[in-house]
């Protein structure tokens, strides 16, 4: 009578097996957290209400001319006999002091702080998550030094900071504004992906996935990225209010943004000296200005309060 052979897995793959099983239970775990997250968000008037809001910003920044027949570029937009008159049924806003149409130059300066908005938040998020990324997974000497790296971008707050880079450096375009808020924005997202990479990298299923010899890359991007986005989510859209508004500041002050270039913050500069006489100059700048940043803080909060577990 012969006996039946039985086959047994070999180690190479009973250690693939379970490389794929931690896999799928990280990425599980993860998708059930944004998955819930979305499913949360869609049932808040507030985020359908920020949402609807900030579409409607991304369609004035790309698309401006949908919403004003007129450019502020165009010869002849400026005539000083309009100076600071006031709303009319064929200009909205009035004019400033140099006698342009102030809803059109409205409509043209929501381009520029979407864009540094924009620009700003992407960078910071790339810079600040990739070195906490690494300063987490090494520690050692490489996070003792990249910490205290951090420190010192951390001792200039972001307007201090961009007043005393941006007299040194002189007045700028959008993109200057932009690389100078982000060089001084990382730190906050390197702390946050830091303590989010040290929490999670000595957890079972990365243990798991180091015993069976993966590789750092692969734990880096396969396991520890996907469960560290959602506070990095959270804080990235709660920025985007934060940078509109200090750019916007910049401008003000006279260090930011500058002509022929188009800002609210230099709107509202140029009109202050003439608010009690004219303050339609600077209510309806004013006025975008502070719906803007509040509609990004606001949709900052949803999306807080919905991916993060402790929030519930």
């Amino acid at each position: 009578m012969s006996e039946k052979t039985i086959e047994r897995p070999t180690t190479d793959e009973a250690s693939l097996a379970k490389e794929i099983e931690a896999e799928e239970k990280a990425a599980a775990r993860q998708a059930s957290l944004l998955k819930d997250g979305w499913a949360d968000l869609r049932k808040r008037p507030m985020f359908l209400g920020t949402a609807f809001i900030i579409v409607c910003l991304l369609a004035l920044a790309i698309v401006p001319s949908l919403f004003t027949a007129r450019s502020p570029f165009s010869d002849g937009f400026c005539q000083l006999q309009n100076s600071m008159n006031g709303p009319s049924s064929g200009h909205w806003f009035g004019f400033d002091v140099q006698g342009c149409d102030i809803y059109t130059r409205t409509v043209y300066g929501t381009r520029n702080s979407i864009v540094v908005g924009v620009v700003t938040t992407v960078a910071t998020t790339l810079l600040g998550g990739l070195v906490g990324m690494l300063a987490g997974l090494v520690g050692g000497w490489v996070d003792a030094v990249l910490s205290r790296i951090t420190e010192v971008f951390s001792a200039l707050p972001l307007i201090v900071g961009g007043l005393l880079i941006m007299s040194i450096w002189g007045g700028g375009d959008v993109w200057t504004v932009s690389f100078i808020m982000a060089i001084l924005g990382w730190p906050q997202v390197f702390r946050i992906m830091r303590g989010e990479v040290i929490s999670n990298k000595y957890n079972d299923y990365v243990m798991a996935a180091r015993a069976l010899g993966a590789g750092s890359g692969r734990i880096a991007f396969r396991h520890i990225l996907p469960n560290t986005l959602a506070p990095v989510i959270v804080i990235t859209t709660m920025n985007l209010g934060v940078y509109i508004a200090a750019e916007a500041a910049l401008s003000y002050l006279g260090i930011g943004i500058q002509y022929p270039n188009i800002s609210w913050g230099l709107m509202i500069s140029d009109a202050q000296d003439r608010f009690l006489t004219s303050p339609h100059a600077l209510l309806f700048p004013a006025g975008a200005l502070s719906i803007t940043v509040l509609a990004f803080i606001m949709l900052g909060d949803v999306v807080r309060d919905a991916f993060d577990p402790k929030m519930r």
